[in-house]
């Protein structure tokens, strides 16, 4: 515990000319919710999409997608203003980015090797997935997409990546220690991608789950039995007690004065 504590501790000074802003935050232990907050360097700080794919074989994910990328904008543009790096990581789809300049960029960086992972483990999720966790019927699993939404604005300055040692390398190149996490699903690429969760944190990035700019893939249909609103706070529950804090979009931007 006393490593996952380094995680959620404070990252230190501003950088030289900078100011330095308060952002609220949320963990959890055992029994209940603990708000807390700390200094936010946005030259130190990066926002990562996950999976914010044009097209799921679920409808139902689908439709929830598309509420987040409509609330995107504000906060990418704040973020960007602000001098945070945006990292694009629509996985599976880096042929359609080989001539974006935004890919390139990201190939061009020197590659930093992670340092051995430190070891973080957690118990089994609070809901069931095991059948993908699509709430709406008859819609079978299979490779829907092909790029980001288009809905998404791809800044000059961003990157692309669906590679965690990319992705670790463009942070440390940038000497960016907090990651704001964001995109689908919850339970699923949010925390198991390369780029995502669990291996940043075991690697020593400091992340951050922004909480209502996410979704899970569950079915009320299955356990716990809950509708899909609750299923997604249980996982959100879970990566706070055992992953890393939350904090929200609106509470970011404040942040960001």
């Amino acid at each position: 515990m006393e490593r996952r504590a380094l995680i959620f501790s404070a990252l230190g000074s501003a950088l030289p000319g900078q100011t330095q802003h308060v952002l609220r935050l949320r963990r959890r232990d055992d029994t209940k919710a603990i708000e807390f907050t700390e200094p936010i360097d946005a030259r130190r700080s990066a926002v990562i999409l996950c999976d914010m794919w044009d097209r799921h074989w679920c409808e139902g994910a689908n439709g929830r997608v598309a509420l987040l990328v409509k609330r995107c904008g504000p906060l990418l543009e704040k973020a960007r203003a602000s001098g945070m790096l945006i990292i694009h990581a629509p996985s599976e789809t880096m042929d359609f980015y080989a001539d974006a300049p935004q890919r390139k960029a990201m190939l061009a960086l020197p590659r930093v090797d992670p340092p051995k992972p430190l070891d973080l483990t957690a118990p089994a999720l609070p809901i069931d997935d095991s059948n993908g966790g699509c709430d709406t019927p008859g819609d079978e699993q299979h490779k829907a997409w092909s790029r980001q939404h288009a809905g998404i604005v791809v800044g000059p300055e961003d990157l692309i990546s669906d590679q965690g040692t990319e992705v670790y390398s463009a942070l440390r190149a940038r000497g960016i220690q907090r990651l704001f996490v964001m995109g689908v699903h919850t339970n699923m690429c949010i925390l198991n991608r390369t780029f995502a969760i669990k291996q940043m944190s075991k690697w020593g990035v400091q992340c951050v789950l922004l909480r209502d700019m996410t979704d899970a893939m569950y079915n009320p249909r299955d356990r716990p039995h809950v509708s899909h609103a609750r299923g997604t706070e249980l996982v959100i529950e879970y990566i706070e007690r055992y992953w890393c804090p939350s904090t929200t979009s609106d509470e970011l931007l404040k942040a960001l004065g």
